[in-house]
C-alpha cells in the first residue's frame, strides 16, 4: 500500500511542490498504477511482445507531378534570400 509519506518522499525526490489534496490524488493514483504492474506479473514469460495490435497499411495517393507554387511566392515569408533561393548558413569551410 502506497502511503502519503511515500508520496511525499517521491514528491521531494523529483522536487515537486504538493498540497495537501494533491498527495491524496497521487497517493490513489500511485495504487493503481502498482495495481496494474500486479496483472503484468501474472503474464506467462514465454508471451512473444507484441509491438502492433492492429496490421498496418500505408495509405499513399497517388505521386502525380502537379502545378508548382510560383517562386516569388515560396520566397516571400523566408528570411533569407540569395538570387531566388533559400539562403541557409554555411556548414563546410572552403
Amino acid at each position: 500500500m502506497v502511503t502519503k509519506e511515500d508520496v511525499i518522499h517521491v514528491a521531494n525526490l523529483a522536487k515537486i511542490e504538493l498540497r495537501d489534496d494533491e498527495v491524496e490524488k497521487f497517493r490513489e493514483e500511485f495504487e493503481k498504477i502498482l495495481e496494474y504492474f500486479d496483472v503484468l506479473d501474472e503474464v506467462p514469460e514465454d508471451v512473444e511482445p507484441t509491438y502492433q495490435v492492429h496490421d498496418l497499411s500505408n495509405v499513399f495517393r497517388e505521386d502525380v507531378p502537379g502545378e508548382s507554387l510560383p517562386r516569388e511566392l515560396v520566397l516571400m515569408n523566408a528570411k533569407h534570400v540569395e538570387d531566388g533561393y533559400f539562403k541557409g548558413p554555411k556548414i563546410m569551410e572552403g
